[in-house]
């Protein structure tokens, strides 16, 4: 189930024309964002929030980000369904500046088949730190 989550982070640090159609539920996905409109909900959830993940990243000139992950809490699974916190570190370059944004993840995904898709999940922001990159 963690590699849901890692998919997810490498399609944001990568952002390749699109994102894969095996990561997100079918129907009823609700996402809880730090950018506006903050909530991505109902049947174009995915690609609303795509394309606000994409402004953000390119109003901030986000570039060399990566994610780097702790050990999930709160594990849980019933009738199909799992939930999970996932601490999180981003660190990369916002306008030339070196970043590192620590938060966490609550995930709930669905099983859909043979996969466990992304039904929903927070982020959450608990501490931010910027530096101007030296001179070499």
């Amino acid at each position: 189930m963690l590699a849901t989550a890692a998919t997810l982070a490498r399609f944001m640090s990568a952002l390749p024309e699109r994102h894969s159609d095996r990561l997100f539920a079918a129907r009823g996905v609700c996402i809880v964002e730090n950018f506006a409109p903050f909530l991505f909900c109902g049947s174009r959830a995915v690609s609303r929030w795509e394309a606000g993940f994409r402004a953000h990243a390119a109003a901030e000139a986000l570039s060399g980000i990566e994610a780097h992950f702790g050990p999930a809490f709160d594990f849980s699974q019933s009738h199909g369904r799992a939930y999970f916190s996932l601490p999180t570190t981003w660190t990369g370059f916002t306008h030339g500046r070196r970043f590192e944004e620590h938060g966490a993840w609550a995930f709930v995904l669905e099983r859909q088949g043979a996969d466990w898709r992304i039904k929903g999940y927070g982020w959450g922001v608990t501490g931010y730190t910027e530096a101007p990159v030296e001179a070499q």
